[in-house]
């Protein structure tokens, strides 16, 4: 079956990657989502060990949509039976870019009718009790050829089940992945994050650095698939368990705010690695690194979210004016601030464009000696 990802703008290279790895057949990534073949046991392992992708999406059929006669024929076509029992509840949503139909509540609904009256046939009956299980439909309509898919993830990817809450402007679990895997940190350098709010990036950093599956102890909808074979998901949890490290990692998270210090621990000890990263209370312009080299990620707050913009600005000359010795560090900034480089007072080596929701920013890398 063909297995598609969606991701962030800006990260397809680096789920393509992770795909590849987890030996993924055909992987092809275009914008804002990599393809891929995979089985039953695939689905398992995608939605358990990817770290940038937003959700795992099972294709079933691809059609021109120009029109409501040709979407409603071509979702009835579909062998929705296959995949979803008679009590089975099936909401719809989707998008629509570049297309006719470009009422998204529109296709919506013809979507639902359709796939509601093959079910109905096939079940003999015209009221379906929508009881059971979700099986979550999404259509995507792109230049007028519609794609329907069955999403087995249920909630989002990012939402790895270690943080309960965040502390102002919050970094997506998914992203701060993304951040630690461009800066190549595997374990084996000290790491920094001076802005930790509630933790996010340390805790991303340490499951990197100890090859963690980010899925590991949360449900996806897919389990409670009735064709699902539930025995395949707790043989793709001890297969990632077995593939984990168990080394000495030298973590550090620190905020000038002591409650974010205090969320920051409780959620390393839910993620199951606080026992590798070391939070503290400090101002990020001031205090020390722990060693003389090493990896720093850091988010620091934007103008447009938590401070005003010169304040944000003045912030980042401040650090900027800190870390001009530290040359040892490979230091690595994520900011929508456009000016960053002239506040911090270098020209990075490298930058990539990524959005931090639906933020654009810059990922600003500064690779140390040269």
């Amino acid at each position: 079956m063909t297995l598609t990802v969606p991701c962030l703008f800006g990260l397809e290279s680096l789920v393509a990657d992770e795909m590849r790895r987890l030996q993924l057949q055909n992987v092809r990534a275009e914008n804002g989502r990599v393809h891929c073949e995979g089985s039953m046991a695939d689905i398992a392992r995608l939605n358990i060990n990817l770290r940038c992708g937003a959700r795992v999406l099972m294709e079933l059929g691809s059609f021109p949509a120009k029109d409501f006669e040709a979407l409603f024929q071509g979702v009835l076509a579909l062998p929705w039976e296959d995949f979803i029992p008679r009590d089975g509840e099936f909401p719809v949503k989707g998008y629509s870019l570049n297309s006719t139909l470009h009422s998204v509540p529109a296709c919506q609904a013809i979507v639902k009718k359709a796939s509601a009256k093959r079910l109905g046939n096939a079940y003999g009956c015209e009221t379906l009790p929508e009881t059971g299980s979700r099986y979550q439909i999404q259509f995507a309509i792109i230049k007028d050829q519609a794609t329907l898919y069955l999403d087995t993830s249920g909630e989002g990817l990012y939402k790895r089940g270690y943080r309960a809450r965040n502390m102002g402007a919050p970094l997506r679990e998914t992203l701060a992945a993304a951040l630690v895997t461009l800066s190549r940190y595997r374990g084996k350098d000290p790491f920094c994050d001076p802005f930790c709010g509630s933790g996010t990036i340390p805790i991303e950093a340490a499951l990197i650095a100890r090859n963690k599956a980010p899925g590991m102890y949360r449900r996806f909808s897919a389990e409670a698939f009735s064709w699902m074979d539930p025995a395949v998901w707790g043989e793709v949890r001890e297969e990632a368990k077995d593939k984990e490290f168990h080394g000495k990692y030298q973590i550090l998270g620190s905020d000038n705010d002591p409650k974010c210090v205090s969320l920051s621990i409780a959620n390393a000890r839910k993620a199951g690695v606080a026992d590798c990263i070391c939070f503290k209370d400090g101002d990020a312009t001031k205090m020390d690194l722990p060693a003389q080299n090493g990896v720093l990620i850091c988010n620091p707050p934007y103008g447009q979210r938590m401070l005003e913009q010169q304040s944000a600005q003045r912030l980042y000359a401040a650090l900027g004016r800190h870390l001009r010795y530290a040359d040892g560090w490979k230091k690595y900034i994520i900011t929508s601030e456009p000016e960053f480089e002239h506040y911090f007072g270098r020209r990075a080596d490298k930058k990539r464009k990524l959005y931090n929701g639906m933020i654009k920013c810059d990922y600003y890398m500064y690779l140390g000696k040269r």
